[in-house]
């Protein structure tokens, strides 16, 4: 027999977004604190929802509230309808110097380094009620965080599929060859290839952008290159200033090392392909407002790099 489902006058809009809070949080406690609900009340609604949409929607599991299939079925709608609401009510413009907004936002090592700070400077001094909450998106699923709206928007390769998502590319850095000052290999302007793969590599176990140098004019084939040892990015700079190791990486990841270490860069004659950076959010947060200074923000920031 088929369900008979609700008709859509007879629903309370905050049984949706209790729903909505369970599902982000996974856990009718953390949920009832993102909402202000104490417990009765939020096991309350949990039941009125049960019986709602005849469906038990969550049950326990170790890792917590775990969603029923029906309960993922609906997630996302809910989530797009609660989303285009809350997009309704809001100043149809966003005024960024009276601004108080929250934007999480998801960078890999490549943003981090190189683009966090200037886009922090820049709405610390334009909109000094926004609060910026940047997180790594190497312990992420980083997707599935947007789908859920627990992410703004994301910074990072434009690899990303699917017409729910948009993407914006903010720009390619080529790699150098960072070393230190003085080092025996670095009399040259540049570095060819053959003499890279003669020298003693640093290899970044942190890093999302390593080199790759199909595409470089080696065909299927890349040189083979030497890594001596492999350290998180937070060591490079120190391993690299005192010792011959050398590095290929970003150029204006290179700059940011040579400002506070006794490192130099040279050029590479055949590097490889460059490393790309750009923003992914969800299609349906195009014309909202808020979202789109943020976005706007970024990809100022990013062509004061595009230029140089």
């Amino acid at each position: 027999m088929t369900k008979t489902m609700p008709k859509l006058a007879a629903i309370d809009l905050n049984l949706l977004v209790v729903f909505d809070a369970i599902m982000r949080d996974r856990s009718v406690t953390r949920a009832g604190q993102r909402l202000g609900l104490s417990q009765p009340a939020m096991s309350h609604a949990l039941t009125r929802l049960r019986h709602m949409l005849k469906d038990e929607l969550f049950v326990r599991s170790p890792n917590g509230m775990a969603p029923t299939p029906r309960a993922e079925e609906l997630a996302t709608p809910i989530r797009v309808a609660l989303d285009g609401l809350q997009q309704s009510l809001e100043p149809m413009q966003f005024d960024a110097s009276k601004a108080t907004a929250t934007f999480r936002i998801a960078v890999d090592n490549y943003a981090a380094i190189v683009l966090v700070a200037p886009i922090a400077a820049h709405v610390a001094r334009t909109a000094p009620g926004v609060r910026l909450d940047f997180r790594p998106s190497g312990t992420l699923d980083v997707l599935e965080q947007l789908d859920r709206s627990e992410l703004h928007l994301a910074i990072g390769p434009p690899g990303v599929q699917g017409e729910r998502f948009s993407l914006r590319r903010l720009l390619q850095d080529r790699f150098v060859v960072v070393h230190r000052k003085g080092h025996p290999a670095a009399r040259e302007p540049e570095f060819s290839t053959e003499k890279l793969a003669t020298l003693a590599q640093l290899e970044i176990s942190s890093a999302q952008f390593g080199p790759d140098f199909i595409g470089a004019g080696f065909g299927k084939s890349k040189p083979a290159l030497k890594p001596a040892m492999r350290a998180p990015f937070l060591s490079a700079a120190q391993i690299l200033a005192s010792s011959d190791l050398v590095s290929v990486l970003p150029l204006n990841v290179a700059k940011s090392l040579v400002k506070s270490h006794q490192l130099a860069f040279r050029q590479l004659s055949r590097p490889p392909k460059p490393v790309e950076a750009a923003t992914i959010w969800l299609r349906r947060l195009d014309n909202q407002p808020a979202h789109a200074w943020l976005r706007e923000v970024i990809d100022r920031v990013a062509n004061d790099f595009r230029a140089t």
